[in-house]
């Protein structure tokens, strides 16, 4: 076991009692999450914390993406490899594709990776169009998506809030996978990858009943939480 799953297992382990006690996480749907092979988790995004709540129901390691640069301090590398975050490398010329490329590599390790195919967190509540990012993945490594959608995070710590409340009721459903090998040899064509993305929001607005827009979320000066942290792949629009 690696130094980094280490410290991944500690802090879930330290952390599931807190947020299941605070919170009273409930996990639906759990049969449907693949037990093996690559897998894609595709979520709404209501709040900080639902980096948190969405590893705590899957017993399998998932990762999210972060900038390098967040590795380079010790006093914040820790905390960044605690939550499975793994760097992305900023000497390659695209951002985007350096994301792209970080992403596929744990894919092709066979391991979980958390996306928000909305790019950031929902400034009211609702949900919106998603980005084409986590289509061009799901294509170009043939991974399964799994949709979830998360109820109750975003009371629990809304987008201005700099702390998360002591209390509230927090849902993670998961739906089942969709595979998209269909699309593979048509894994660069723009209608193909809209449609695909489409799709997958059309399955994540039914698990989590927000009511959707037809038009991507803005991102506000006020954000506390830098992009990458919650997904590199949102500037891949369709």
């Amino acid at each position: 076991m690696s130094k980094g799953s280490g410290l991944y297992r500690g802090a879930k382990l330290t952390l599931s009692p807190i947020l299941r006690g605070l919170y009273r996480v409930k996990a639906e749907g759990l049969e449907n999450f693949p037990k093996e092979g690559p897998v894609i988790v595709a979520a709404n995004h209501l709040s900080f914390m639902d980096s948190l709540f969405i590893p705590l129901c899957v017993r399998r390691r998932m990762y999210y993406l972060a900038k390098a640069e967040y590795f380079e301090s010790w006093k914040t590398a820790w905390f960044f490899k605690a939550l499975g975050m793994i760097p992305v490398k900023r000497d390659i010329k695209k951002k985007t594709e350096a994301a792209l490329q970080s992403g596929l590599e744990v894919l092709q390790r066979g391991e979980v990776l958390g996306l928000y195919p909305e790019g950031t967190r929902s400034p009211d509540g609702r949900i919106y169009r998603g980005r084409t990012g986590v289509a061009r993945l799901a294509l170009r490594s043939q991974a399964p998506v799994v949709p979830v959608g998360l109820i109750g995070s975003g009371d629990v710590m809304p987008k201005a809030a700099k702390f998360p409340r002591l209390w509230g009721n927090v849902r993670v459903v998961f739906g089942r996978p969709i595979y998209f090998d269909r699309y593979i040899d048509q894994a660069e064509d723009r209608f193909v990858l809209r449609s695909v993305t489409d799709e997958l929001m059309f399955e994540i607005m039914s698990l989590c009943g927000q009511e959707y827009i037809d038009e991507y979320a803005s991102r506000e000066a006020t954000e506390v939480i830098p992009e990458d942290f919650r997904i590199p792949l949102e500037e891949l629009t369709g």
